[in-house]
């Protein structure tokens, strides 16, 4: 068995995901390639890279066809370099990572890329209308229901109030501001270029004077009575649930791509183990935290021994969740702000969280972080690091 490490990490900024967004005019196979670019740039070999693994949620139209073949051979990779995709919904990018790691931990690999991309203004959520978004009889069946209101759902079990959730995106909203402030992306993300021939080299969603005053102006977003009629006959003992959640406590949709590389060449950050995690697909955002549990325990370590984590902000009632129930305080969790204040594009996640979380243990002096998304239909996904000492 190899040992794996993190040997470069790039991404986008994250751009609104809309037509307004500095990124709408690019394409998700554009976003791709151009950071494969980069990379090469940076001392990347093209030729010596084994695969390239790209996860992205919704595989159709311009993210169809396997973007990941199409944005290597338009990157001049040359042809002697395959492509695949992964589609584990929003953690497809953090199960490319893990699908990468495997292979090279096995031996079938040295030198890989694996990364992620999402282009919500080109290609709209759902817009693949597969059977769990569009089919009556799949719908009844799984129980499948809006995030939204599952993350209602969530907040009413746990029984978190308005002025909770809103604090934490208060909270990450600061800290995203201050990371960017103090250069904490300084060196892996890659300026881009806006329409009007700008550059763009900053998260645009970040809200620096967010306030309590300013999100309880905000009305509930997800309040559906046919959604929340689903989310009752899988859990009739909610009695009603309890709409909380606002734009202002939930993610941001954006534009988005990262790669990291991936190979058995020493380097400060291992991939010490992945986890992939299943639970009641109504209840459904509470994966990536089992994903967490179970990597913790894999690699033989307590919460406790976690120094980052970086848990991809699927709505406030998830985070305070997890750090109600494994204790990760403001300080470790998502130390340079999440998805609330920064955005989430979808299939970009998951890459950014384990590239973040490797950028943050080299920043903090940290020895293990972990990262983690939950997807729609009760998926999750886990990938726990290591800062090694490469000099031994």
């Amino acid at each position: 068995m190899s040992d794996v490490y993190v040997l470069d990490y790039v991404r986008t900024p994250r751009a609104k995901g809309s037509a307004k967004g500095s990124l709408h005019h690019r394409s998700p196979v554009d976003l791709v390639a151009g950071l494969q670019r980069a990379l090469v740039s940076r001392g990347l070999d093209p030729g010596a890279v084994e695969d390239v693994i790209i996860g992205s949620a919704s595989q159709v139209d311009e993210q169809g066809g396997n973007l990941a073949r199409v944005a290597t051979l338009l990157a001049g990779w040359g042809d002697g370099v395959p492509g695949g995709t992964v589609n584990r919904f929003c953690a497809s990018g953090i199960d490319a990572v893990a699908q990468v790691a495997a292979r090279i931990r096995t031996g079938e690999m040295d030198l890989a890329v694996a990364g992620g991309v999402e282009s919500v203004s080109r290609v709209a959520m759902f817009s693949d209308r597969a059977p769990l978004w569009t089919d009556p009889a799949t719908i009844a069946e799984v129980g499948s229901i809006h995030m939204g209101v599952a993350a209602d759902l969530n907040a009413t079990i746990d029984g978190w109030t308005r002025e909770e959730l809103d604090a934490y995106a208060v909270e990450t909203h600061a800290k995203a501001a201050l990371a960017w402030d103090r250069g904490d992306y300084a060196n892996s993300v890659i300026p881009a270029t806006r329409a009007d021939g700008s550059v763009f080299d900053r998260d645009e969603l970040i809200r620096p004077g967010t306030t309590m005053e300013s999100l309880a102006k905000l009305p509930p977003a997800f309040a559906d009575p046919a959604q929340d009629a689903i989310a009752l006959k899988a859990h009739p003992g909610v009695g009603a649930v309890e709409h909380l959640h606002t734009v202002g406590s939930s993610p941001a949709l954006a534009d988005g791509a990262a790669l990291l590389v991936l190979g058995t060449s020493k380097s400060p950050i291992r991939l010490v183990a992945s986890a992939t995690a299943a639970v009641d697909p109504v209840i459904m955002l509470t994966a990536g935290q089992v994903a967490i549990e179970k990597v913790i325990a894999k690699a033989g370590l307590t919460p406790d021994d976690i120094d980052v984590w970086e848990f991809a902000e699927a709505f406030s009632a998830l985070c305070l969740k997890l750090r109600r129930d494994l204790g990760p305080g403001p300080e470790r969790l998502n130390p340079s702000g999440g998805t609330i204040a920064m955005g989430h594009a979808f299939g970009a996640t998951g890459a950014i969280m384990v590239g973040q979380c490797a950028e943050n243990l080299k920043r903090l002096g940290g020895r293990y972080g972990v990262a983690s998304v939950s997807g729609a239909a009760g998926l999750g996904v886990a990938v726990l690091i290591e800062r090694v000492d490469v000099s031994t």
